[in-house]
């Protein structure tokens, strides 16, 4: 019986863990030139204040090119950039 238990925990955190992945894949990428402020507030390190900064900065120079331009933004830098590159995009 204890075997049995120890199998079946086994499984589900195989199964569980082959699960991450997909989860990811799922989630949604934030376009940087169409997020609302509602949206890119929802990025890590991003508060209202910052997310207001991405909004003025595609408003005043137009959309952005690549996701790297987030940095040309005041305040965002390399760490807030590296936090949120795998779900940010700019198509």
């Amino acid at each position: 019986m204890r075997k049995r238990i120890l199998k079946m925990a086994a499984c589900l955190a195989v199964i569980s863990i082959l699960m991450v992945p997909v989860y990811m894949l799922a989630q949604e990428k934030i376009n940087l030139n169409t997020a609302t402020l509602e949206e890119l507030t929802k990025l890590k390190r991003v508060g209202p204040t910052y997310a207001q900064r991405i909004i003025d900065y595609r408003e005043t120079y137009g959309p952005f090119e690549k996701i790297e331009d987030i940095m040309k933004v005041k305040g965002i830098g390399p760490k807030t950039f590296n936090a949120n590159k795998d779900i940010i995009t700019v198509e």
